[in-house]
């Protein structure tokens, strides 16, 4: 994504109601030009009404939202095709076999002729299909029908693709094969919005993550900007469970080093007595870590395991929002 990019997408104060229903709740945020954006939250956060908002699909409540400088309630066929969208439940045509499907398509696109056949053809390569581009779309499997689908967002050549959901219940071969399509897509200038329940796709590919949770954006930054928000390192310490564990955890949050301690009950198969793991975030685990063991030895815990790890995009999510993007 170069520096001096311009937004390709603006959301202002965006709501979207259904009776007494908030879906989204005043959401702001811009898609730059040539960027991958991310959109995370748990079912019901209000991702997929944003997205079909954006795409012209439903029309706001209240707000203002615009792609290529086009309102989405007016802008029309200029505007349907500058987006390509793959919607999170599957558009294709069951009976048609997959070249049929993107000629289909193709054509309601006013492509025609030479010009289709070369653009089914690519698609189909792209997504790795050619193989089987003559059998019926009802005979491929759950991922040769997801990738399907993104071939047919992409047959107009659209400046923004909305991706709901691209890698959702597919096998993993097809899953790599629609994540480096994405990838290499945005490599030659494609803008993509993109979201997904897989936290490891959103942390590889895009270049900003807004995180929504009950219709509303929480947090909006880089990864590493929403990461490094979390303040370092966390420290996992495996012991037995004891009433003198919360005294130790009441005076390690004195420590002025020590941002945040919790403690969780751990499962073990090992043992039958009850285990808690204590984890403390800090940005300096090196200098944490002596007084933090030399407390637990005081109260006498039986230390089984002991962990340093950098914090990563899943520990953001549940620091926001409380909840497993699972759920």
């Amino acid at each position: 994504m170069s520096s001096n990019s311009q937004p390709i997408a603006t959301v202002r104060d965006l709501r979207k109601s259904y009776g007494s229903l908030i879906a989204v709740d005043g959401v702001s945020f811009d898609i730059q030009e040539g960027e991958v954006f991310g959109l995370l939250g748990p079912n019901g956060a209000g991702k997929t009404t944003t997205i079909s908002i954006l795409s012209g699909i439903l029309p706001p409540t209240s707000g203002d939202v615009s792609v290529i400088g086009l309102d989405t309630k007016t802008g029309g066929a200029p505007l349907r095709m500058a987006i390509g969208v793959v919607p999170q439940e599957l558009a294709i045509y069951q009976k048609l076999t997959g070249r049929e499907n993107l000629q289909f398509f193709g054509e309601l696109y006013g492509i025609q002729g030479a010009a289709l056949s070369a653009r089914v053809t690519e698609m189909l390569e792209m997504v790795g299909l050619t193989e089987r581009a003559d059998d019926r779309a009802a005979d491929y499997s759950g991922g040769m029908k997801r990738r399907l689908n993104l071939a047919i967002g992409l047959m107009h050549n659209p400046r923004l693709l909305l991706l709901d959901e691209p890698t959702v219940g597919v096998d993993p071969q097809s899953r790599n094969h629609i994540f480096e399509g994405v990838r290499a897509l945005n490599k030659k200038g494609l803008t993509v919005l993109y979201t997904s329940h897989y936290m490891e796709e959103v942390e590889a590919l895009c270049d900003r993550v807004g995180i929504m949770d009950r219709g509303k954006l929480i947090a909006c930054d880089t990864v590493a900007g929403l990461i490094a928000s979390l303040g370092g390192s966390v420290i996992e310490v495996g012991v037995d469970a004891s009433e003198k564990l919360d005294q130790v955890a009441d005076r390690l949050r004195q420590m002025p080093l020590i941002k945040e301690v919790e403690l969780t009950a751990a499962e073990s198969e090992e043992s039958e007595t009850p285990r808690v793991t204590i984890s403390v975030r800090t940005q300096q685990p090196n200098r944490v870590l002596p007084p933090l063991v030399s407390e637990l030895a005081e109260v006498q815990a039986s230390i089984h395991s002991l962990n340093v790890r950098e914090p990563n995009l899943e520990d953001v999510f549940l620091t926001l929002t409380g909840k497993n993007l699972r759920d």
